[in-house]
């Protein structure tokens, strides 16, 4: 999709991402080790009172189930940048359904512009798990001559 196609207030729903412990065990023992994500016997001593899943494998989870819609098709130029704020642990068995909304849209110049896109994620409970802000550049449309 265009820079131009976009619009403010664009809503995308995002599908369920299930949290299967196996592999966020995995994840946690290759990019985020440590005992909360790893050791249940910890973790259960914890306020959390159980294993919780790496913030960003939790984020990463929903950003794969929102790259499978395919919003921006090839106009897709790349990303700039990414803020995750964790509202509540993830916890495993957790199903994370996500919405995306277009914030902020940016030309830049006539070759692409800055989307803006706020993905919310709530687990099966309906509660608020993160909120991620995105900014990705797109191409935009070709100026016909």
């Amino acid at each position: 999709m265009y820079f131009e196609d976009i619009r403010l207030g664009m809503v995308l729903e995002i599908a369920p991402a299930q949290i299967e412990k196996g592999k966020m065990v995995s994840f946690a023992k290759e990019y985020d080790n440590i005992p909360l994500h790893t050791d249940e016997e910890y973790a259960k001593t914890t306020h959390f009172g159980g294993l919780i899943a790496p913030g960003v494998m939790s984020f990463m989870s929903v950003w794969a189930k929102f790259l499978e819609t395919d919003f921006f098709g090839g106009e897709l130029l790349s990303g700039k940048s990414t803020k995750i704020e964790w509202h509540k642990p993830v916890y495993a068995g957790d199903v994370l359904t996500g919405r995306g909304e277009i914030t902020a849209l940016a030309k830049r110049s006539s070759r692409n512009g800055l989307v803006e896109i706020t993905i919310h994620a709530r687990n099966q409970k309906g509660e608020l798990v993160l909120t991620d802000v995105t900014e990705a550049i797109v191409k935009c449309r070709p100026e016909e001559k």
